[in-house]
């Protein structure tokens, strides 16, 4: 069954406002029309990262271990739908359902890993010359991060991207690869499911050059 997907922007799913869309058709079968998503632009990319923007004061704020229970929720949700999601990996991008199934058990440990992570995120103390004195440092996050991520791992890559920007408290704009966006509109689902705050997370599907320019123009940084 084919799949629609929207832009999520704010917490909310939009379409592009072009109104214009692309399909994403089964590799191994160019019968099967796998999923349609927004064919977004500049503009669509401006508003995700006004919504990022906007989000980051209040997610910077919050402690490393509430955003921790987060992304350890979300692990739980991926896991709990690991055949659903690696179906849906290999209907789209051409993986065997076994590697598939692999791919997503990554993502799930991922999101894990940086959930448990997130007790020991701080800075350190370091000794001083003057009696009395004590030099401290702290770990703050960078903003808005720009993510433009392949098609080869379309689930393991955007999770090892975005498990780490978000359980250090940045807000994060996401273009996935036109070929195989599905699996990252999951996990923004399974985010959202698990409690994170709308804005913090914005996923964005759309022609490189528009889209990634316009992350690459005005988000904090690129990964």
């Amino acid at each position: 069954m084919m799949r629609n997907y929207n832009n999520f922007i704010a917490g909310e799913w939009v379409a592009a406002k072009s109104g214009q869309t692309f399909k994403n058709l089964n590799p191994a079968d160019t019968r099967e029309v796998v999923a349609e998503y927004p064919l977004s632009g500049k503009e669509d990319a401006a508003a995700a990262i006004a919504a990022a923007k906007a989000a980051f004061p209040g997610w910077a704020a919050t402690t490393p271990p509430a955003r921790g229970r987060i992304l350890s929720k979300t692990s739980q949700i991926l896991e709990a739908r690991k055949a659903e999601l690696a179906e849906l990996l290999t209907r789209e991008e051409g993986k065997t359902l076994a590697e598939a199934t692999g791919e997503v058990q990554r993502a799930a440990d991922i999101f894990r890993f940086f959930g448990g992570l997130s007790y020991t995120l701080g800075g350190s103390t370091i000794p001083h010359d003057l009696p009395g004195n004590l030099l401290f440092t702290r770990r703050e996050p960078l903003g808005v991060v720009a993510m433009i991520t392949p098609w080869n791992f379309p689930i393991a890559i955007p999770g090892w991207k975005l498990a780490p920007a978000l359980v250090a408290g940045n807000s994060v704009v996401i273009k996935p690869a036109s070929q195989a966006p599905a699996l990252t509109f999951e996990i923004a689902k399974a985010l959202a499911e698990a409690g994170l705050p709308k804005g913090v997370l914005n996923v964005v599907t759309g022609e490189g050059r528009a889209v990634g320019g316009e992350l690459h123009g005005e988000a904090a940084v690129g990964v």
